[in-house]
């Protein structure tokens, strides 16, 4: 069984590839993985991936959210599958093709992640976009149906709420990945939260998350290497392993 730190991904929402690399440095050997998102790919490319496996230990996580026709998506696909990342996003939200063309362009060199719901998303966001009554007043039927859709296309797993872990795991087997966002401990939950979904580690995990993604509450502490050691802790004792 892995220890807690290895379920822990730290997105690098962050502008700069030296503000990434101050992160990188600090956090290396308390986290498992490093999410790379689009503001910081569209600002400095490849070369923060480079400069991620120069400066950790740490997995890769290109967190790009691919949508479009699915021969765009396969290309682009090749192109990811060069730079030698562990895992990179596609949207659930388009169809069967694009995603197996994705998992095709992948080449088996880079784990192909299904973006089922946002974490800010709730059912009058799933309304508002047209979708029937039945998904609207059961948000989990709606990332059962998509992470279905990714697992038939060969995906290697979705990206998920807490909330919907445990149905996909039941649903798809436990080799299927789940990705879980939307993460706060305890210590740091906000009545202002702007992602709608949200759960703490500990539940996360016992319900068969295989990475969690802790953002805000490891960056905004005042010691970011501490605040992700104390949830890697928070894991263990959780699974029974301190």
């Amino acid at each position: 069984m892995k220890n807690g730190i290895a379920y822990i991904v730290f997105p690098l929402d962050v502008p700069s590839l030296s503000e990434a690399r101050s992160y990188v440095k600090k956090l290396d050997g308390a986290v498992g993985m490093f999410k790379v998102g689009l503001e910081l790919f569209i600002k400095e490319g490849p070369s923060v991936v480079q400069m991620i496996r120069e400066t950790s230990r740490a997995g890769i996580f290109l967190d790009l959210k691919l949508h479009d026709i699915s021969e765009t998506v396969g290309r682009a696909m090749e192109q990811v599958a060069l730079m030698g990342v562990d895992l990179v996003t596609v949207h659930c939200a388009s169809t069967r093709k694009m995603l197996e063309r994705a998992v095709a362009g992948s080449q088996g060199k880079t784990g192909v992640l299904g973006v089922t719901l946002l974490t800010d998303n709730d059912s009058q966001a799933v309304e508002s976009a047209g979708y029937e009554q039945k998904y609207v007043e059961d948000l989990n039927r709606l990332v059962l149906k998509r992470a279905g859709m990714a697992h038939g296309a060969g995906c290697r797993g979705v990206v998920c709420s807490g909330h919907e872990v445990a149905a996909v795991k039941a649903l798809l087997g436990k080799d299927f990945l789940a990705v879980t966002p939307g993460i706060r401990p305890g210590w740091s939950l906000l009545d202002n939260d702007d992602q709608a979904r949200v759960t703490t580690p500990a539940k996360a995990v016992l319900a068969g998350a295989d990475l969690i993604v802790v953002g805000r509450p490891i960056r905004t502490a005042a010691d970011p290497r501490e605040a992700a050691l104390r949830i890697g802790a928070e894991i263990d004792e959780a699974l029974g392993q301190s």
